[in-house]
């Protein structure tokens, strides 16, 4: 009798190293840093080396990890049953087992080496990485039967567009987590964090989302004289220029300063020859392929056309620079901030900003239909208002009293915001 409640208890104990062992290994691979383990690798390490080869295999490894946990706790479960029925008899053995078994499992197995793992995923993964080598190459068959089935199921059930688009959303927001991870553990600065995650988003930018509108356009009237173009050059600040007849819906092409100048020297050259080409382009259009299109042309603007073939606005290389590096100024650009914390407590913005940078100063989140409706914050006012803003104006919207404090005879051009006081006092 003493022998075999040995016997058992052992084979427990030895089950119960196994979990903690695939439960180890699988948060370790889970949270490991390819980046960390890839420069330990080019120093030189076999075992860095090993973990990015089976991690790039991080669904046959799971799968196998999986199994092995599965196999542990089903034979855990059967041998401790007769492990306690041996030891206290078949009355009360089972339910005793299962309790015991069951908290040893969820804490010891699972909790416990998964916590312990995740402190140092990188330094886990290496120790277990020859072991579970060994396991996916004896699991290989039944980790291919189960891919298949899985595959299977996938095309039954799910459309491979729907299923390829969440992929891709999921694994830009995965990497934006990663990022703002390894700033909050001090890998990266934050210039480097804000970097990559703008490459991230750039995917997903359309020619709609960083366009200068059609009323920020400075052109010049094709029938202009040097004298007028010169004047306009100089206004602008800007050293390219679209160039339209009658109305901006009209842009015959675009004219350089540079080439301009040359022209007023020469007189005798005719206007026609400075002007290059448009680049048109749609709002829809992805900014990456954009980017190509102005390459491929050698041209540093494209006119965004409506859906009625009016100019919506423009798109320069600067601007699509400035969604990977952020803002771009020179000498003869002003800095704007789009928002000044004023003397009172309010806090003063320029209507020109994205209305996501005001939702995302106040912490607040932004309503669905509003995302849709306007991307600024002058276009918000007037959404909200109904109508062309004047001086003075104001509503309150959730925590925020918004007052608009310049406009012109189109939009409101300054605002101010001040946050309830009963909100700041709970916050503070």
């Amino acid at each position: 009798m003493v022998p075999d409640i040995i016997f058992y208890l052992i084979v427990l104990l030895s089950l119960f190293v196994l979990g903690s062992f695939f439960s180890a290994a699988e948060m370790a691979f889970s949270a490991l840093s390819r980046p960390r383990v890839k420069t330990l690798s080019e120093t030189g390490s076999k075992r860095a080396t090993l973990v990015l080869n089976l991690h790039e295999r991080f669904d046959e490894l799971i799968s196998t990890l999986l199994i092995c946990n599965n196999i542990v706790a089903i034979t855990a479960a059967t041998v401790g049953v007769v492990f306690f029925v041996r030891l206290i008899g078949e009355e009360n053995g089972p339910w005793i087992s299962a309790v015991i078994i069951t908290a040893i499992v969820v804490v010891l197995t699972d909790i416990f080496p998964k916590s312990v793992a995740k402190e140092s995923p990188e330094r886990v993964a290496m120790v277990v990485a020859p072991f579970l080598r060994v396991l996916m190459a004896v699991l290989k068959p039944v980790n291919r039967l189960i891919a298949k089935l899985r595959k299977g199921l996938s095309n039954a059930f799910i459309k491979k567009e729907d299923s390829e688009q969440d992929e891709r959303a999921l694994l830009g927001q995965e990497l934006l987590y990663r990022v703002e991870e390894a700033e909050n553990d001090g890998d990266i600065s934050e210039a480097d964090s804000l970097l990559i995650s703008n490459a991230i988003e750039f995917n997903d930018l359309r020619a709609e989302d960083i366009l200068t509108p059609r009323v920020n356009i400075a052109g010049i009237p094709k029938d202009s004289t040097l004298e007028r173009m010169a004047d306009i050059f100089m206004e602008s600040g800007y050293s390219r220029l679209p160039v339209y007849e009658e109305s901006l819906d009209n842009i015959h092409g675009v004219v350089h300063i540079r080439d301009f100048l040359k022209c007023m020297a020469d007189e005798s050259r005719p206007l026609e020859e400075i002007i290059v080409p448009p680049v048109y382009t749609a709002p829809t259009a992805r900014v990456r392929d954009l980017l190509g299109l102005l390459k491929k042309a050698k041209s540093h603007m494209a006119i965004v056309i409506d859906e009625y073939g009016g100019t919506e606005g423009l798109v320069t290389m600067e601007d699509i620079l400035e969604q990977l590096v952020g803002e771009i100024y020179d000498e003869s650009d002003e800095v704007i901030e789009e928002f000044v914390r004023l003397e009172n407590g309010k806090i003063q913005i320029d209507c020109s900003a994205d209305i996501e940078k005001l939702f995302e100063y106040f912490d607040m989140e932004e309503a669905e239909e509003e995302s849709h409706r306007a991307s600024t914050v002058g276009g918000w006012i007037m959404d909200t208002l109904g109508r062309i803003p004047e001086v003075g104006d104001s509503f309150v919207h959730e925590k925020l009293t918004v007052t608009v404090t310049q406009a012109d005879q189109r939009r409101a051009e300054v605002c101010v915001v001040e946050v309830a006081e009963a909100v700041i006092a709970e916050e503070g």
